[in-house]
């Protein structure tokens, strides 16, 4: 069993220092971006290691692909990707601040469970199962609003949860209502929690400039940009190089 306060002390640090990098590590074979998709525990290693080096403080790791359109894998599945990746990181790296992307309350519960206390990226916005296992395990808890980012105010029994609130962008419905939400993001402020922005090659960047996922790193790169801008303080990202290199010259813009 790992220690958990020592994690959630590194938590509360990559949340209030500075703006963190989330590196997007997908063990799945259907992940929209294709260059994400990691074939095995000894390559996760790698990429990794490369993605801490390149600057990213937090690895989110996923066995499940969440794209518009995908078959969600079985809960077994996801659970025969997840655990010998989650394993060969904790070995490899255990130091490292984990994330896990999931909304399967007993996947989060497993992964709790076998490798201590990680933060747990659920895109579905919870359930109160999900949030029970996190109130337990005293994880960090991503809460995707969906673009309802009124929704903290309206739940105020989730103040006892360590919340990083998620706007949602690519659950939201549309691309025009992304932009809404990006319009407004800045609105998020005054609940005081971390505030994560997940639009990494995803379609409220490549479409409106008739990009693919493939072509769309600099566009990327310039919204991520404006959410700086606006009160983003995690940054989730297929391309941790580039990202840091945009939080350098935010940085030097603010400083």
């Amino acid at each position: 069993m790992f220690v958990f306060f020592a994690y959630f002390a590194n938590f509360l640090y990559f949340c209030t220092v500075k703006t963190q990098i989330m590196a997007i590590g997908n063990v799945t074979p259907d992940s929209f971006y294709a260059a994400s998709r990691i074939r095995n525990a000894d390559a996760l290693v790698v990429w990794a290691k490369q993605a801490i080096a390149d600057g990213a403080s937090i690895l989110d790791i996923g066995g499940c692909s969440t794209r518009p359109g995908s078959t969600p894998a079985s809960e077994e599945e996801e659970w025969s990707r997840v655990e010998p990746a989650l394993a060969a990181l904790r070995e490899a790296l255990p130091e490292v601040q984990l994330s896990l992307d999931t909304f399967r309350p007993e996947i989060a519960r497993r992964a709790l469970e076998h490798f201590g206390s990680m933060i747990i990226n659920d895109i579905s916005g919870g359930n109160e199962a999900m949030y029970e296992i996190v109130r337990y395990w005293r994880a960090p808890y991503i809460w995707t609003l969906c673009g309802a980012l009124d929704l903290p105010a309206q739940r105020p029994e989730m103040n006892d949860i360590d919340l990083i609130l998620d706007p949602g962008f690519g659950f939201i419905g549309s691309t025009e209502a992304d932009y809404a939400c990006m319009r407004s993001l800045e609105t998020l402020r005054e609940y005081h929690r971390p505030i994560l922005v997940g639009v990494s090659r995803k379609s409220i960047v490549w479409r409106p400039l008739g990009l693919t996922p493939e072509t769309s790193l600099s566009a990327t790169q310039a919204l991520h940009m404006y959410a700086l801008e606006h009160g983003a303080t995690i940054l989730r990202v297929h391309d941790v190089r580039e990202a840091a290199q945009t939080i350098k010259l935010f940085e030097l813009c603010n400083s």
